[in-house]
């Protein structure tokens, strides 16, 4: 039987065995995302724990996944998984309150210092403005790191889901807001320093890992963490995450 028929027989039949038997088709997917995913948020959460919030991403795209529509289900599942493990991150609210209120800190000086200089501002003016040195500034980005992905990861896939949603089964106004906000993220990652814009497009569009993206711009894994984390401090006040 081809996966077509099983579709098929699993759309028009609800028969559990073809949807177990998807299930079985597509839990690589989940794997390769879990292990992308790991990358970023070993330190934090167990790769097998991804794995399981990732297919309970993968069963939500199956069961909710249309045949008639003309999309990938590759495609339409990974935001799906993706999705998935971030709500189970959030909900787990394993980021440090101590850590967020230094997120807050460096989005507040970022976002303080671009309107007064008209420009993305300089890591010596940032840490400057908090009160520390760049040394403790860029240490001060690591720290921070996980706690602004999960957050920008979360507005990425609010947004793409918009994409997959039929306009005959949802309000106009929740159609239109997923447009705006890949709009107004668009824009907004538009006007980053090159560098950090690079590593915003590499990690979330092009899905490499720290360690690959490492290799194309030659510099650490630790270092692209920080300018990604800087990056998401300068975006995050733009979208009010």
């Amino acid at each position: 039987m081809d996966f077509l028929d099983l579709w098929q027989k699993y759309k028009n039949k609800s028969d559990k065995d073809a949807k177990n038997a998807l299930i079985e088709k597509y839990i690589e997917l989940v794997k390769i995302i879990a292990g992308r995913m790991y990358s970023t948020y070993g330190s934090n959460v167990d790769y097998d724990d991804l794995v399981g919030y990732g297919i309970f991403g993968l069963i939500d795209a199956i069961e909710k996944f249309d045949i008639t529509k003309d999309i990938k289900f590759e495609t339409y599942a990974q935001i799906r998984i993706r999705g998935s493990v971030v709500d189970q991150l959030r909900n787990l609210d394993w980021v440090p309150r101590s850590v967020r209120q230094k997120a807050k800190l460096v989005e507040s000086a970022c976002s303080k210092l671009e309107n007064k200089l008209g420009r993305n501002a300089l890591d010596d003016e940032i840490a400057k403005e908090i009160g520390i040195s760049v040394e403790e500034f860029q240490k001060l980005l690591l720290q921070i790191s996980n706690l602004n992905i999960v957050s920008l990861e979360e507005k990425i896939v609010e947004g793409n889901n918009s994409s997959f949603i039929s306009t005959e089964n949802s309000l106009p106004e929740n159609v239109l807001c997923g447009k705006e906000i890949i709009e107004i993220l668009n824009a907004s990652i538009d006007e980053l320093p090159e560098r950090e814009k690079l590593i915003i497009g590499l990690y979330y569009y092009d899905e490499l890992t720290y360690r690959e993206i490492g290799k194309i711009l030659s510099v650490s894994e630790s270092r692209v963490s920080q300018l990604h984390s800087k990056a998401i401090s300068r975006l995050k006040p733009k979208l009010a995450l």
